[in-house]
């Protein structure tokens, strides 16, 4: 009886060494865990948090939306110092919370809306090609007034300078368009400057920038990131994004 008793303390002491180091190896060599750490630190290290005592930019969306000229002011603004300190905070901004359906076909859910947007330092305004819908929204034409009176810039991309003109904002100051799209834009609202962007692809006027939009929004976010920090920082971006290899893809 006493060596059956004995036998079975063995084969327990056994199975629970073995569930012991099987414990073990799961949380020490199962790379699984490892990966999952790592994935975890890959996906967050990337991640902007939103910081108060930093610049907001905000991009104005809408249904519609040329998504390369909310892309390319995102682009430029959310590049890091060449420390890899983020500088400024980019939102994207819209009537209400529901995802914004983009000329192109995808899906962006914007991070604040109308009611609760925070402050802005820049506010940028991208383009549509039908942009009836927007120019006659109250709601948007509205937020764009209200925004004018905290921002230090406003920025209009392609035919984003129709909502400008609509809004009254930036009546006497130069603004261009997308080309074929001036002399329209200067009939609708003759208090604008409207410049030949035949020949103009951006232009700046006080607070007021604009451009051509589409690839040419690069030139406008470029243009203000090296206002708001350096052409030291500018150059960096420039680099980050390999815009020489744009300029001289021929050579």
């Amino acid at each position: 009886m006493i060596r059956k008793l004995g036998f079975i303390i063995l084969i327990y002491a056994t199975i629970l060494t073995s569930c012991n180091n099987e414990k073990s190896k799961t949380e020490v060599e199962n790379p699984e865990f490892s990966k999952t750490e790592q994935k975890t630190d890959t996906l967050t290290k990337h991640l902007k948090p939103f910081k108060a005592e930093l610049p907001t930019i905000g991009l104005l969306m809408y249904n519609g939306v040329l998504q390369s000229e909310v892309i390319a002011t995102s682009d430029v603004f959310a590049k890091p110092n060449e420390d890899g300190k983020q500088l400024f905070n980019v939102i994207s901004i819209a009537e209400t919370d529901s995802p914004i359906t983009t000329e192109e076909g995808m899906h962006f859910v914007p991070d604040y809306t109308f009611e609760n947007c925070p402050k802005l330092t820049a506010l940028f305004v991208p383009s549509a090609y039908d942009m009836f819908a927007q120019v006659h929204n109250k709601k948007i034409i509205d937020f764009i007034i209200e925004k004018n009176k905290e921002t230090e810039y406003i920025v209009s991309n392609c035919a984003g300078a129709q909502l400008i003109g609509k809004s009254g904002i930036a009546d006497g100051k130069k603004i261009v368009t997308w080309i074929g799209g001036g002399e329209q834009l200067q009939k609708d609202y003759p208090n604008l400057k409207v410049q030949d962007e035949n020949v103009v692809t951006f232009v700046e006027d006080g607070k007021f920038s604009s451009s051509n939009g589409n690839l040419a929004s690069y030139i406008s976010a470029l243009n203000l990131v090296e206002k708001m920090t350096s052409s030291e920082h500018r150059k960096f971006v420039e680099s980050y994004l390999y815009l020489d290899r744009l300029q001289n893809w021929n050579e």
